[in-house]
């Protein structure tokens, strides 16, 4: 680790930046801990996590709220509480970001790398999705790991979603991409009749149904979820107009109309809640 009395020496940003980095690297470090948790730093560590955030505090540049942070995250750092610990490094780290002009986006917070078990999640059989067209990586992510939040059985992406794998969306999803069962497939051409999506009852999550209070959620069946600028195709919508039909969110804005992912959550929970009280 870099001495302090170095550090000051650079320029306010560049310094910023490397204070930063060491500051993300340690609550990193703390995620991964297995238990160890606290003991995984030096004494050294927590000196300079101290004097560090004594220092922040002392920049004329910061606002009177910064300093406030950086000066009680000193106090922190000097005893044994983990998560006031956690809390302290994160918000050390957020404000610095901010200060140094680097943007924040869901898949830069720390957070599970993926090692999530399935044997823990309850899954809800019968309950599968189709993503068509989702062009979003984050919007992916951010809609499987709502999946495995809500006991989504399987995931079926059509040939045009973002790929899964893609880095922005493997960030979002939080390892969820490794737990949700998926594939990807066109489930509404003229080929494939012989999956078992074909055989169940299909709704779409779209304007002009159903409202989602009054929507009758079923034990089985496959919600489609459409493209974030043209909603579900004809063909996806003509199933599930044959089938049961669409739910639709209420809006009372007057923009009227929601990201794909907050939809998708939305009418997720509510149908879970659906399987849970009905089915269960």
């Amino acid at each position: 680790m870099i001495p302090l009395y170095k550090l000051e020496k650079l320029p306010r940003t560049q310094k910023l930046r490397k204070i930063a980095k060491i500051f993300t690297f340690a609550e990193n470090r703390l995620f991964t801990a297995a238990g160890k948790e606290l003991e995984i730093f030096t004494n050294a560590e927590i000196v300079f996590f101290t004097d560090a955030a004594r220092q922040l505090a002392k920049d004329v540049l910061f606002s009177q709220d910064a300093k406030n942070v950086f000066n009680e995250a000193a106090d922190i750092f000097q005893k044994s509480d983990l998560n006031l610990f956690k809390r302290a490094l994160n918000n050390i780290k957020h404000i610095l970001l901010n200060e140094t002009g680097k943007d924040q986006a869901d898949w830069d917070f720390t957070g599970s790398d993926g090692q999530l078990d399935p044997q823990k999640r309850q899954i809800f059989k019968g309950m599968r999705v189709y993503l068509e067209d989702i062009r979003s990586p984050f919007n992916v992510g951010a809609m499987f790991r709502t999946a495995e939040s809500f006991g989504v059985e399987k995931l079926i992406l059509s040939p045009f979603c973002a790929d899964p794998r893609h880095r922005r969306a493997e960030r979002t999803a939080m390892g969820c991409i490794d737990v949700v069962p998926w594939e990807r497939r066109d489930l509404f051409s003229a080929q494939d009749t012989s999956s078992p999506e074909e055989q169940l009852p299909v709704f779409a999550l779209e304007t002009g149904g159903t409202p989602i209070t009054e929507f009758s959620f079923p034990k089985y069946g496959l919600m489609i979820a459409g493209s974030e600028e043209l909603g579900v195709s004809p063909r996806a919508l003509a199933a599930a107009d044959a089938s049961l039909g669409r739910v639709s969110i209420p809006c009372y804005g007057t923009k009227a109309s929601l990201n794909v992912s907050v939809a998708f959550g939305i009418a997720l929970q509510s149908w879970a809640d659906a399987y849970t009280r009905m089915y269960i």
